[in-house]
């Protein structure tokens, strides 16, 4: 019962003290050293969440939630105070494809969905209607926030990994 996700994101390594220390670096810095992924990114959609959720307790909020702009995970990290933000792009860049192939795959789901709410809530002059898109969104988006939670960490599959192993 082996996933790729559960295998350390250490391409440049593949045993001994150097994909230890790999590792270290990235637990320590709080990148999953299964994966070379950081929730920290999350933080990005999070915020958009965040603004949608204001919405229909205040309309006005909209507007807040149109500047977001989407951002890659390497841009995110790059306008971010995050310490190991270097580390946290080489980290991704060297994760395992598939993984990475997967937690893309539902990032640009997430940013296509609020950028088209974006493009709508910019067409509509109705508040009910900016609403309506917004508690939509936020229905659509938090599940993928979640979905990526569980790629970053690792998923079930390799958490059962890791407990067979102990």
């Amino acid at each position: 019962m082996s996933s790729m996700a559960s295998q350390p994101a250490r391409a440049h390594v593949q045993t001994g003290p150097e994909a230890a220390a790999w590792a270290e670096r990235l637990r320590v810095a709080n990148i999953n050293p299964r994966t070379g992924l950081a929730t920290d990114y999350l933080n990005h959609f999070n915020e958009a969440v965040m603004l949608l959720e204001m919405v229909p307790d205040m309309p006005e909020c909209a507007e807040d939630f149109l500047t977001w702009s989407p951002l890659s995970y390497a841009e995110h990290f790059t306008a971010s105070n995050f310490k190991a933000r270097d580390l946290a792009i080489e980290a991704y860049e060297k994760a395992d494809p598939n993984v990475r192939a997967q937690f893309d795959h539902i990032t640009d789901t997430m940013t296509s969905i609020l950028t088209a709410v974006g493009s709508a809530m910019r067409e509509v002059e109705k508040d009910t209607t900016r609403v309506r898109l917004a508690e939509q969104a936020t229905l659509w988006v938090k599940p993928l926030i979640a979905a990526c939670g569980g790629i970053i960490n690792g998923g079930a599959e390799a958490d059962v990994d890791t407990i067979m192993s102990n």
